[in-house]
């Protein structure tokens, strides 16, 4: 009788599914993710609802000085607090450091034991991430949403072409606009996790989003070339203004939605590479520059010197966009929508923007300078006339007008028409909006 010795099989891999739900526990177990989620999904409510309620409204945000006038104001307030502040801190404290927990706890040998799978321990990490992230932004747009229309109701919005939204469209553009900075979110997720795994243990990689999401704020704010500025996954936390013009200007939003999905892609990957490369018997790993340096920052650094070169090349776009036709046509056909806003206000006769006929003439630097690029020195004078009446009007506009497009057009004059901030209506005052109004430039070729 001989005896059979059966071979050992192998341990299989543990199922994405079930090291995914072991991630998203941890990750929602944590206290600071906890806090997280609660902040997200009331503190923007409180905000919106308290700030509509103030005499003094943010007017240097997009959509502020709305704020008293609809409900539909307050999330595009908060979005845009967001795409500059909350969003990169929140991918940091999130993606950042999905990663250097396993460092800081010494539990990677455990893990990859007990998971036996390095691609799927990868997956897990990120995929939790990517949720609790999704349920961040979540909670950011309907807290906001909540909020300004707990406080001031669903009322028609005033887009940034003086054409006036139906509550249902406005709801729809909102939405539309919170979904769009999902893109450039995801991007600094991925990179987020990219410094997870190259600094280990060091803070680095902790700070990393909000160190490159600040490096690009700041070079939005600088006069680069369109094609550099669209490069740049942070414009896609501006673009979003481009939907509420008529028609909308979607190429930049297009454009900057589909970089910030290749950066994404690129930087998960080479985070994934990073971690198959890892030596994870070193328990006091800090991360190593040089390879952060190589097989980080310099494909990144590539890819935008790409991504710059095919926008040139497929757009045609040269300079900074800004040029004196674009920004007469965009201030002359705001003006024409908000005249009439006003006309209604005074109770007088409605006339149709073909029958004002509105034109604008600008000028920059007192016409020293090429009338071009971002700039506080455009000063424009538009011109309209109104059925019936053979002296035509005339207005006198100052615009500021930055890198990435918007302006604010100040009005000076005369004092009946834009020169102060209230008119005199037969129900009372009211806000002037012809006095002071937000609009936006498209950067890309219009022809």
């Amino acid at each position: 009788m001989t005896a059979t010795v059966a071979e050992p099989t192998a341990a299989r891999p543990v199922p994405l599914a079930r090291g995914y739900r072991f991630e998203l526990v941890k990750l929602v177990s944590q206290w600071r993710v906890r806090l997280l989620i609660l902040a997200c999904w009331l503190a923007p409510a409180l905000f919106v609802a308290a700030v509509s309620e103030q005499s003094s409204l943010p007017t240097d945000t997009t959509f502020g000085r709305w704020m008293h006038a609809t409900g539909w104001a307050g999330p595009l307030v908060m979005l845009g607090f967001a795409g500059t502040y909350a969003l990169p801190l929140l991918t940091s404290l999130v993606a950042g450091d999905v990663f250097a927990a396993e460092d800081r706890l010494g539990t990677w040998r455990h893990l990859l034991v007990a998971v036996r799978s390095y691609r799927r321990v990868f997956a897990a990490k990120a995929l939790a991430s990517l949720t609790v992230i999704l349920l961040l932004v979540a909670g950011l747009a309907v807290s906001g949403v909540v909020g300004g229309l707990a406080a001031i109701g669903n009322r028609p919005l005033v887009g940034l072409d003086g054409h006036l939204l139906a509550p249902g469209a406005a709801a729809g553009k909102v939405l539309l606009a919170w979904v769009c900075v999902v893109a450039p979110t995801l991007t600094l997720a991925a990179i987020g996790l990219l410094g997870s795994v190259a600094f280990g243990r060091s803070p680095m990689g902790l700070l990393l989003p909000v160190v490159v999401a600040l490096a690009m704020e700041f070079a939005q704010m600088l006069p680069l070339p369109v094609a550099v500025r669209l490069a740049l996954p942070s414009y896609a936390f501006i673009a979003w203004t481009g939907l509420f013009t008529s028609p909308a200007q979607l190429g930049p939003l297009l454009i900057s939605i589909v970089v910030s999905l290749v950066w994404a892609v690129v930087a998960t990957a080479l985070a994934y590479l990073l971690f198959r490369r890892r030596d994870f018997t070193n328990l006091s790993y800090d991360g190593s520059a040089r390879r952060a340096l190589a097989a980080g920052a310099l494909p990144l650094v590539a890819l935008l010197a790409l991504t710059a070169g095919i926008v040139a090349v497929s757009t045609s776009a040269t300079g900074s966009g800004i040029e004196q036709d674009k920004v007469q046509n965009s201030l002359a056909t705001e003006f024409a929508h908000l005249y009439r806003m006003q006309a209604a206000q005074l109770h007088r006769p409605d006339v149709t923007e073909a029958q004002l006929a509105a034109m604008a003439a600008c000028t920059k630097g007192g016409g020293l300078v090429a009338p071009d690029g971002p700039g506080n020195d455009w000063r424009c004078v538009v011109s309209w006339h109104i059925p019936g009446v053979e002296i035509t009007g005339s207005a006198i506009y100052q615009l500021d007008v930055t890198a990435d497009g918007r302006y604010v057009a100040d009005g000076d004059g005369p004092k009946e028409v834009n020169g102060y901030f209230q008119v005199r209506t037969p129900t009372g005052d009211q806000p002037n909006p012809l006095w002071q109004f937000d609009g936006n430039v498209e950067l890309l070729p219009t022809h």
